[in-house]
């Protein structure tokens, strides 16, 4: 019996055979010029060709790149967030992150010890929601501009998350821009 209780192969029966063979591996450091070190074992038979090797790693290579690339794709669309305006947020449930935009309405910002306390209404102006914001506030950030904060409901009131304020630099092209030159 061989190992692992399985019937021993010989040369009687020679699929799966192995005949002993000593492969040289080299000679310790020190020892004397006749010393090797050897080990017995099995040549499975010819190698493989280096260029079904390349082959086979670079089929390997491109999968594992595809796999990658679908990976970000589905991750960076399961992580975007809709932008929705005042007037939609309405019904909102409570505790929940949405991407705010509108502008800063006029005479609302108040800076207080705990952060800027502003209200952020629709472009057509008809319908606003108060926002308690803790955070960086952008230089341009001033009333009327547009801006974007991600807020949860607190209450009466949307809270805007940390560092998530961004306010949208008007265009030089509009209307209101080229008046004022």
């Amino acid at each position: 019996m061989g190992r692992m209780g399985l019937p021993a192969k010989t040369p009687e029966d020679p699929k799966g055979f192995c005949p002993p063979r000593i492969f040289i591996l080299g000679r310790p450091a020190g020892a004397a010029p006749t010393s090797v070190v050897a080990r017995f074992g099995c040549d499975t038979g010819p190698t493989m060709p280096p260029a079904r090797k390349r082959k086979i790693r670079l089929v390997v290579a491109l999968s594992a790149a595809v796999l990658l690339a679908t990976a970000l794709v589905v991750t960076s669309l399961n992580a975007s967030s809709e932008a929705v305006s005042p007037s939609e947020l309405a019904t909102v449930q409570a505790g929940v992150a949405y991407q705010l935009t509108g502008k800063v309405q006029d005479d609302s910002v108040r800076t207080t010890s705990r952060g800027v306390d502003f209200r952020v209404r629709d472009r057509d102006g008809s319908a606003s929601v108060p926002v308690t914001y803790r955070g960086a506030v952008p230089d341009p950030f001033r009333e009327g501009r547009e801006v974007i904060v991600t807020v949860r409901k607190e209450g009466e009131t949307f809270v805007g998350e940390r560092d998530s304020l961004i306010t949208k630099c008007p265009s030089k092209f509009t209307e209101d821009a080229t008046r004022n030159q």
